[in-house]
């Protein structure tokens, strides 16, 4: 069992018993929606391989996603779509997102910790853990429930928009995706802040004759 379940032992002597923990996925890609997950498990509980999502495999990820269900307390999935994330900025859409998890779980937790650099507005006892993802076994739990429910959405969107290869690259700027901007023009999952560099890069180019 990793090291990083060290967190959550300090949080439970403190008498603390139930103690959710946050993460989202989706904040650097192009397109779609951001997702996060909440979880909370029971204090003794174990799940070999649990760690940060995107150093798992997808049939790990598959296989752990069970798991956490199975040995859950309670787990929540919500998501923030576009338009959100053009309206108030990704940070905050990944924060809302998160509240929004936690505030879904059908058991309240006492504390709750969640990724990043940022705290969720909350009543709750928070605390937000820079690279929580790769320190806590909590954490880590909720960013693998958060990038197999996108994942999974991401691929519903392809067959939807199929010039971007969602299902390949889920919405994140990489060259096949960027040359469907290009080529085709936005879709409607896409996030008009973000593609609006790349237009931008691309007139430069075409001036300066790059």
């Amino acid at each position: 069992m990793k090291s990083f379940q060290r967190k959550e032992k300090e949080i439970f002597k403190k008498g603390i018993t139930l103690l959710a923990g946050a993460d989202e996925a989706g904040r650097g890609p192009l397109a779609g929606p951001v997702v996060a997950a909440a979880v909370i498990f029971p204090n003794s509980i174990k799940i070999n391989g649990i760690d940060d999502s995107k150093k798992l495999s997808l049939p790990k990820r598959l296989m752990l996603e069970e798991k956490i269900k199975e040995k859950a307390l309670a787990y929540s999935v919500k998501i923030v779509h576009h338009h959100i994330i053009d309206a108030i900025n990704i940070l905050n859409a990944s924060l809302l997102a998160m509240k929004k998890a936690v505030d879904d779980l059908q058991v309240q937790p006492e504390f709750v910790i969640v990724d990043g650099t940022k705290r969720i507005d909350t009543n709750i006892r928070c605390e937000n853990i820079i690279d929580g993802d790769e320190k806590c076994f909590t954490i880590a739990a909720a960013s693998i429930l958060a990038k197999n429910y996108r994942d999974r959405l991401m691929i519903e969107y392809a067959e939807k928009f199929p010039y971007y290869d969602f299902e390949k690259n889920k919405g994140y700027p990489t060259k096949s995706h960027i040359n469907a901007l290009l080529k085709y023009g936005p879709c409607e999952i896409h996030r008009k802040k973000f593609i609006k560099k790349i237009y931008e890069r691309r007139i430069e180019q075409i001036e300066f004759g790059f």
